[in-house]
């Protein structure tokens, strides 16, 4: 069941706000918020082991407070709550792999993305031969990750670096995408596809190609992909316009309909209630597999579901978006804008080990 976007109304220029009020996607949010037993001593193991293979990290006091504040290892117990505690572990290790991947790209220019990417790919596809330290975590994984989630992991990890090359284009052009350009290119930025294909190995599935392709299962993927990169883009914005970064669908929807920044908000707001709305309606209409594949479906839909309502909720906890104020902002729905810099700073996680 796909959702379609309901533009806002152009409207006329008005003076800079100081602040927005953000949509209530919590309370919209129905699903339980479940956390993993093993998530609170996984996340410190996580940070231990990127901290100690990280020098830039372990010797920049402000990288190893903002490496405590992302809290990714939180993330992971909520959006995997179930798993075995050792799979647990290699989830949490790649996301805060993934949050510094992230990071790093956002700094560079198209050469240097594509650098990044080779280098990490390498790692993926030939674990003997190319084994920095940071990604053991895939030697880890494919130890008894089943076929499957491992060849659609370093597919999907693919599309995220292609992705993220063409938002470094877009970046060193001074451009603006369309609104249908974005969101084609923003479900690989965001990471989701690789951090899905990682619900089959925390399960211990292997879903058939004939089932991911299934037109309900994809619809879902889709949307847990949307409802989280659009909720992304409305409690990142404030940082991103603060250090001139326009890859984000508020800014699209202000320079595509002339709109402000509140309605264009809101829009992206409705869009993501939409998004969860049609999520419940394709669980409703997911089809039969036969007994078997069904559990692994379940499994699979649940661990979609976790990842709509985790990162919802993470995003207040950790201090990516909101620095310390996370519950207050939480609480009071009110995001005072920051002052547009001058110059873009400098990234956090700064260089790649080899």
């Amino acid at each position: 069941m796909p959702v379609a976007m309901v533009l806002p109304a152009p409207l006329a220029a008005a003076g800079k706000p100081a602040q927005f009020a953000l949509p209530d996607l919590v309370g919209h949010c129905t699903f339980p918020l479940t956390y993993h037993p093993a998530g609170d001593a996984t996340a410190a193991a996580s940070v231990a082991w990127l901290a100690s293979s990280s020098p830039e990290i372990a010797g920049s006091p402000r990288a190893l407070r903002a490496l405590h504040g992302l809290r990714a290892g939180e993330l992971t117990a909520m959006c995997y709550p179930t798993c075995a505690p050792e799979r647990l572990r290699v989830v949490s290790d790649f996301m805060y792999f993934l949050f510094r991947l992230d990071d790093i790209s956002d700094g560079m220019v198209r050469a240097g993305t594509q650098a990044l990417a080779d280098a990490v790919m390498n790692a993926l596809w030939f674990p003997d031969r190319f084994l920095p330290t940071e990604r053991e975590f895939w030697v880890r994984c494919t130890r008894d990750a089943k076929p499957g989630p491992q060849a659609r992991f370093k597919e999907h990890l693919e599309l995220f670096f292609e992705a993220v090359h063409q938002q470094a284009r877009d970046r060193d052009a001074g451009s603006i995408p369309d609104l249908e350009s974005y969101i084609n290119v923003r479900r690989d930025t965001s990471g989701c596809r690789p951090v899905f294909d990682l619900i089959e190995y925390a399960a211990d599935i292997d879903l058939p190609e004939c089932v991911v392709a299934h037109p309900t299962i994809r619809a879902l993927s889709d949307g847990a992909n949307d409802l989280v990169t659009c909720a992304q883009d409305i409690f990142s914005y404030n940082k991103e316009q603060a250090r001139g970064d326009t890859h984000n669908m508020i800014v699209i929807l202000m320079k595509l309909r002339g709109c402000d920044l509140q309605t264009a908000v809101d829009s992206v707001g409705d869009l993501c209630r939409q998004t969860i709305d049609a999520f419940v309606a394709n669980q409703r209409a997911l089809p039969s597999f036969g007994p078997k594949i069904d559990r692994d479906v379940a499994l699979y839909v649940r661990g979609l579901q976790d990842w709509i309502v985790g990162s919802l909720h993470w995003s207040f906890e950790s201090e990516r978006y909101f620095g310390k104020s996370g519950a207050k902002v939480k609480k009071l729905g009110i995001v005072k804008l920051l002052p547009r810099r001058d110059s873009r700073p400098a990234i956090l996680y700064f260089t790649l080990s080899s």
